[in-house]
């Protein structure tokens, strides 16, 4: 999460500097209540093959906290070295260390171009895991988070929002990466699983969206509320299309921060749900430029008087980051954030940077709020060099809730 900077080696081209064509506009769909039945839901895309009209008397859908259980994780298998440069290998080491610690705990799907599945088959494989599947889906590269499906459930229902990935909405600038396959993954996904697309009537990411499950949205304006994704749109009218595609009632707004990373400061990497009423808060650590620590202490001011769709005062645990000058990392893309954790079926997955005592709190903090689930600390270097994370990296298939 930092600006660009120049250099007189080639570096790998970072996640923080992307973008420039991006797929056609996506028509604007409303959703509504859920057809029974594991892959319908209501106003689904009128593409999507098997599509039916909805019930008014059906229970509408919406996005389910991460704690919620899975049926499977998502990643993505990073395809073009025009992106990562001679940190390929090692980025794909990183993504096959996720998939296999992931899988010990739920199935994991990986989707890899087709021309690259088998040595993807056999690069996961490696490390003796037997719960990964590889999905031949044409992709760019690694961040499902963001390009992926966002999952919607009610109970007996389940359907996908595609956000409508235009890249990050970076077409143009220094951030500019390939993007087009990633732009038709969540399509593509949620056709082979049989569960109906909806179009969502904004335009965004996985990682700006942040639910307790139970109607309350955290998110930042920076990352939405923004013209080269919802161009002409107040906030009023993107919180409004967030509430009808989302089945949410309420969005706590922080501001966030545009222009010094590719994502214009996510949520996923500044304030998390552990649990309904209670956020984690990203503390940035010694050596984080002094425009990250503007963001978090606004964004604790604002979390501090905020209350949620069920008028509950948020409790906030801080997570302090490592120290700039004692972790492994370098560079100023590196995302040193241990916010940026994914939670699996009995599992927290976070990121271990090498900053010993740092690492330690972490472990520690999310323990706590984690208390029947194992903490599992991943070391992510090559992935955290291009501005990511394991959550970025992750997205999680809901099970399905008992009808009624």
């Amino acid at each position: 999460m930092a600006t660009p900077t120049t250099s007189t080696t080639t570096p790998a081209p970072s996640r923080r500097r992307i973008l420039q064509a991006g797929a056609a506009a996506l028509p604007v769909i409303a959703l509504g209540a859920a057809l029974p039945g594991a892959a319908h839901a209501a106003t689904p895309d009128p593409e999507t093959p098997g599509a039916e009209a909805a019930s008014a008397a059906t229970p509408t859908l919406r996005m389910p906290a991460e704690t919620d259980r899975h049926d499977r994780t998502f990643m993505a298998w990073p395809a073009l070295s025009s992106i990562w440069g001679r940190q390929l290998t090692a980025v794909r080491d990183d993504i096959a260390r996720i998939a296999y610690a992931i899988s010990q705990y739920e199935p994991v799907v990986v989707v890899a171009r087709p021309g690259q599945a088998s040595d993807a088959r056999y690069w996961l494989g490696r490390g003796g895991a037997y719960g990964i599947t590889v999905l031949p889906i044409a992709d760019d590269d690694l961040w499902i988070r963001d390009y992926g499906p966002t999952f919607l459930t009610a109970p007996g229902a389940i359907a996908g929002l595609d956000t409508n990935f235009n890249g990050w909405g970076k077409s143009g600038t220094p951030y500019y990466q390939p993007y087009a396959e990633d732009a038709a993954v969540a399509a593509t996904l949620l056709y082979d699983y049989g569960i109906t697309r909806v179009r969502a009537p904004f335009t965004g990411e996985g990682g700006a969206l942040e639910t307790d499950g139970q109607g309350t949205l955290l998110a930042t304006a920076s990352s939405l509320v923004n013209p080269n994704r919802n161009p002409g749109k107040s906030q009023a009218q993107v919180e409004q299309a967030l509430k009808s595609s989302l089945g949410l009632s309420k969005v706590i707004w922080l501001p966030g921060l545009v222009g010094y990373d590719i994502t214009d400061d996510h949520i996923d990497c500044l304030a998390r749900f552990t649990a309904p009423g209670r956020v984690i808060l990203d503390q940035p650590g010694p050596g984080t430029d002094q425009i990250w620590i503007d963001v978090y202490q606004e964004s604790k001011r604002i979390l501090a008087s905020a209350t949620d769709a069920q008028g509950r005062p948020l409790v906030i645990t801080e997570l302090p980051g490592p120290d700039r000058q004692l972790i492994r990392g370098t560079g100023n893309d590196f995302l040193s954030s241990y916010t940026n954790y994914y939670t699996a079926n009995g599992a927290v997955f976070v990121p271990q940077f090498g900053d010993t005592a740092a690492d330690g709190t972490a472990y520690a903090i999310l323990q706590a709020a984690f208390p029947t689930r194992d903490i599992v600390q991943l070391n992510i270097d090559n992935i955290a060099s291009g501005g990511g994370g394991i959550h970025c990296a992750t997205q999680s298939q809901p099970s399905v809730p008992p009808a009624f």
